[in-house]
């Protein structure tokens, strides 16, 4: 009997094909959190200016986030014939030593952000942009930044930064 059963209900999706389902809702932001999520764009970019490492620490989520480059692939090609076919290409530094090295950087560095999207749904944001990445006034390279943002304690937060990266040195 469930055979029977089992063959009609397969019948029947075959013939009527796959449920409709309704649209999913919007995601939920307010104008309020978008503003509050471009200002910590922009307060990142003026404490790297600045070489504020302290003023930039507060605005990660903690200082054991991810915040990476993974390497390309003809890189990781490299790095494997050196290290062994373990290297998956995620360097391990983070965010440590990047608030480290802005603090001690001559020149300062700088960070531009350009065609700049953010989605946001309730307490989760995730930002997306075109970046160039200087010292000195020069390009040292470019690419695109995500970055993963959760709101705590009524602010933003960033809880992950990876990034492409193209060299800009020929």
């Amino acid at each position: 009997m469930s055979r029977f059963i089992s063959s009609a209900l397969l019948s029947f999706v075959l013939i009527a094909g796959p449920v409709a389902r309704a649209a999913p809702p919007p995601p939920v932001g307010t104008p309020e959190d978008f503003k509050a999520i471009t200002e910590v764009t922009e307060e990142f970019q003026a404490a790297l200016l600045a070489q504020d490492a302290k003023r930039l620490s507060a605005l990660v989520l903690n200082p054991n986030i991810l915040f990476t480059s993974p390497a390309s692939e003809a890189f990781l090609r490299k790095s494997r014939e050196m290290m062994g076919e373990g290297d998956d290409g995620v360097p391990i530094a983070g965010f440590r030593d990047f608030a480290r090295a802005v603090f001690h950087a001559k020149p300062a560095f700088q960070e531009k952000f350009y065609n700049v999207k953010i989605t946001q749904d309730a307490h989760l944001a995730w930002v997306q942009f075109d970046y160039e990445f200087l010292q000195g006034g020069k390009v040292q390279n470019y690419g695109v930044e995500h970055w993963n943002m959760v709101r705590r304690d009524g602010k933003w937060k960033i809880f992950s930064v990876v990034w492409s990266s193209h060299s800009a040195q020929p």
